[in-house]
């Protein structure tokens, strides 16, 4: 099982759990993902992503998201995808 740095965090809204997130390849709703920095270290399943406030279920490279998040997350944490 590999992982590969797709994007990263460029906010991080607490009261609804939504991180920002500028893309650097694909990203579809039933991925894996590993969320990396000084203090966050999770893995979750991509269930809830948006672009311009819509539902998406793919992104493409060099769009900037909204991701659902089942934890905190901090500004510059790292967002890898995990390949099986």
């Amino acid at each position: 099982m590999g992982e590969k740095l797709i994007g990263k965090i460029t906010h991080y809204y607490g009261n609804i759990n939504v991180a920002i997130v500028e893309l650097l390849a694909t990203l579809k709703k039933g991925d894996k993902v590993h969320i990396k920095g000084n203090t966050t270290d999770f893995e979750q399943e991509v269930t809830s992503m948006q672009l311009d406030h819509a539902d998406i279920s793919e992104a493409k490279k060099k769009s900037v998201i909204g991701l659902k998040v089942d934890q905190k997350i901090r500004n510059d944490d790292e967002v890898y995808l995990i390949s099986s």
